[in-house]
């Protein structure tokens, strides 16, 4: 859908053009020509375009849309008014009769086809009309001062003068137009693939859902089992060992399941503002309980007090999904940087594995792409997705020295006074 409203102010700015530039005609005309020309007449053509763009300038404020049809009319009005000063400058000999192509440049540009036609049609009316009626700019029965070449030589500057202004109109007012229209359509194309992004989040969450829901029973079961073998072979001590750490684990899984299925409801409830400092602490704190084989070094580059983020259980779960991947590509020696500035925090992560090929950079962020050789490849997408919430954003690089540099920006809460 086309910007109307600002291809509406564009035309504004035209017709202020077109007022300027026919004033200077007329007085041109009259004390450079000495043309007989019904001043009245096309003083009150002009005064009636002025009051148009008036008018259309003030209604831009305004919040009703601009529609197709509005524009459309806004333009023929524009046609009819120019017809209008033709007829009284000399009709089709008036070298700016090409000020009639500016309304069809425009249409043709931004309106319809059908509309377009209209225009057209209209356009070859008002010209061939103008063929055979109009009001002569000299009457050589009447003056004899101007000979037949100096009134060819005018003409032909007046047309190179048309000319030059019409190149203008489509070379600065066109391309404006032209380029909100592919704001318009980049906007729509943004919003078209964040529909796509919410919907393959949808069909993830109520996936992860059912999956939640199911895995339930086999993991009581399992529990159930694991209890009885215990009891079985409580004569085995290296058996028994083997069998509570199973059984720890799937008290995990059910614990983790358990937290999954309430996270949602429990969001709000339990968002806080934290330093970042904290929040990075306690997420690294987190991942070591995970992972005790990583090494790691952390460190602050800013000075001062640290600022505030909105911290939730989802922001620190994507955090610590970027962790996991660096430690995943490498556990050894993970440098991990926070830094801040006026309006945003950064967490950078820079791991020395084997960095991100080029194939991968282009699909980084999308749902089931892994740079890891194994996995679903939704965690960097769940991660994208989650900060995009908090106005934040990831990306990763190529290190110059050698692996994946995880850069993370968020945006700084505001403190309460």
């Amino acid at each position: 859908m086309a910007n109307h409203r600002d291809n509406l102010l564009q035309l504004s700015y035209i017709r202020t053009v077109t007022l300027f530039g026919q004033c200077v005609a007329v007085i041109f005309a009259i004390y450079g020509l000495q043309a007989d020309l019904d001043v009245w007449l096309i003083g009150s053509t002009l005064a009636v375009l002025a009051f148009l763009n008036l008018i259309t300038y003030a209604r831009l404020f305004s919040p009703w849309p601009v529609t197709e049809p509005e524009f459309f009319t806004q333009l023929i009005a524009d046609m009819s008014l120019y017809g209008a000063l033709l007829f009284h400058m000399g009709g089709a000999t008036n070298p700016f009769i090409f000020l009639l192509l500016v309304p069809l440049i425009i249409a043709s540009a931004t309106l319809s086809r059908r509309y377009v036609w209209l225009i057209s049609a209209m356009v070859v009316a008002i010209y061939s009309s103008l063929l055979f009626y109009y009001e002569p700019l000299v009457r050589l029965s009447d003056s004899h001062q101007h000979r037949i070449m100096e009134l060819f030589d005018i003409h032909i500057l007046g047309m190179w003068i048309n000319f030059l202004l019409t190149v203008l109109v489509v070379t600065y007012f066109i391309v404006r137009m032209r380029s909100s229209m592919q704001q318009q359509q980049d906007k729509l194309e943004q919003e078209r693939e964040k529909h796509i992004q919410d919907q393959q989040l949808l069909s993830l969450a109520t996936m992860a859902a059912g999956t939640a829901h199911e895995l339930g029973t086999p993991l009581s079961t399992m529990q159930v089992l694991l209890k009885e073998l215990e009891h079985e072979y409580a004569d085995k001590p290296d058996l028994v060992d083997d069998l509570k750490l199973l059984y720890q684990q799937t008290e995990v899984c059910s614990g983790r399941l358990k937290q999954m299925t309430q996270s949602v409801k429990h969001e709000q409830s339990t968002t806080q503002l934290l330093p970042a400092s904290q929040l990075v602490k306690e997420t690294i704190d987190q991942l070591m309980v995970q992972r005790p084989e990583v090494t790691k070094t952390f460190s602050t580059i800013a000075t001062g007090e640290p600022p505030l983020l909105s911290c939730t259980t989802s922001l620190r779960q994507s955090l610590l999904n970027l962790l996991n991947n660096a430690a995943d590509a490498e556990p050894k020696n993970i440098q991990i940087e926070l830094d801040w500035d006026q309006q945003q925090v950064y967490f950078r992560i820079h791991d020395w594995g084997p960095g991100i090929s080029l194939e991968q950079s282009d699909n980084l962020g999308k749902p089931f792409v892994t740079t890891k050789g194994k996995g679903l490849g939704i965690g960097l997408f769940l991660t994208a997705t989650t900060l995009a919430r908090y106005a934040g954003d990831v990306r990763l690089y190529n290190h110059p020295e050698g692996g994946t540099l995880t850069e993370v920006t968020l945006p700084i809460e505001p403190k309460n006074e």
